[in-house]
């Protein structure tokens, strides 16, 4: 008698979307996308650049260097976004609204995280562009931390939430915000609790660990990343909004290359890279939560409504067959560490 081999678990979702991405620039932009654009169809790209992409001609130089640098054969939208500073006029966000292929407007505190040297040194310089932002009907991205010394690393998203972005949203009510890569039970309340045109995004690395993985063994500079990872209550408070019911949270992987040498040093940067595994991490994610029926509704569903995009008609599928994750991933002419390099993941891209 011949034993009947069953075959994987697999899930099959609407091909999902990035709404938060790092992409860098020049051989380095060429090294990472291809991990992307295999199971993303579309990225809000950031526009940390050096210099940043502060213009909308700067956004679409950029927006051509990343079509040109797509595997043959691949289809990938760019989501171009333009960097807030004390200096961005209501006309260029006028004419970011005309372009057709500038989505939002992404607001960096001042020296908050990697090339963020020339962001908004007070959030009332940028009022005149939040005013015209909110008539033009561009969505704000906000890195939600803030930078006053003395305020703990730990505390600076819920200080933003109470110092700044609840002032932007009374003085700009109608001001489509999201709010990126929220860490805290205090930055999932106040979504919760806020308009319909307030939204955020949750990375994977959020949803899988709390900050003692920072210390497991030592110091872990790969798990190292702005906003910095919290207590386990957070990381919980952030599982529930992912999983839940509301249309409020959705994919961002907030993907952050950076080479080895730059990580593992004495003054080492900030951001992981999931890009390789995004979607396999999620999926991880939300089957620890018993929830991979809403994975579907976070990744594929919620991002696009919220920024009034089609959703995407083609699909993916995940096996849980097991994956051996890539201890290295070629970095221009160096090499970055992946989140989870070199251990064995549950879940694959088929």
């Amino acid at each position: 008698m011949t034993d009947r081999v069953s075959s994987p678990p697999r899930l099959t979702i609407a091909r999902p979307d990035d709404w938060h991405l790092h992409l860098r620039d020049g051989a380095a932009l060429a090294s990472v996308l291809p991990y992307s654009a295999r199971q993303f169809a579309r990225a809000i790209v950031m526009p940390n650049l050096k210099p940043p992409v502060t213009t909308v001609a700067l956004a679409g130089s950029y927006r051509e260097r990343i079509l040109q640098a797509l595997p043959a054969g691949v289809r990938f939208e760019p989501l171009m976004t333009l960097y807030l500073t004390d200096n961005t006029t209501p006309t260029e966000i006028d004419m970011a609204r005309a372009s057709g292929f500038v989505h939002a407007v992404k607001y960096y505190p001042a020296g908050a995280t990697t090339n963020s040297e020339s962001g908004v040194t007070r959030i009332e310089r940028a009022y005149p562009a939040l005013e015209a932002m909110q008539r033009a009907d561009v969505p704000l991205l906000m890195h939600g931390e803030v930078t006053t010394p003395g305020v703990d690393i730990f505390d600076r998203e819920r200080i933003f939430i109470e110092t700044v972005l609840a002032h932007v949203v009374q003085r700009f009510p109608a001001l489509r915000i999201v709010l990126e890569h929220v860490t805290t039970r205090d930055a999932v309340a106040f979504v919760q609790s806020a308009g319909p045109n307030i939204a955020a995004t949750i990375t994977a690395h959020h949803l899988l660990y709390n900050r003692n993985a920072l210390f497991q063994g030592g110091l872990r500079p790969h798990w190292y990343c702005l906003p910095v990872l919290k207590r386990e209550e957070h990381r919980a408070a952030l599982v529930g909004a992912a999983a839940g019911g509301s249309d409020k949270f959705f994919l961002g992987t907030d993907s952050a290359p950076h080479p080895r040498s730059e990580k593992e040093s004495a003054c080492g940067c900030a951001g992981c890279f999931t890009a390789h595994v995004a979607l396999e991490l999620y999926a991880e994610a939300f089957e620890a939560a018993g929830a991979l029926d809403r994975l579907e509704a976070f990744a594929s569903f919620r991002g696009p409504d919220f920024y009034r995009l089609p959703r995407n008609t083609e699909t993916v599928t995940l096996e849980k067959s097991g994956l051996d994750v890539t201890p290295a991933v070629a970095f221009d002419d160096e090499t970055l560490v992946p989140l989870r390099a070199g251990e064995r993941i549950a879940w694959r891209l088929v």
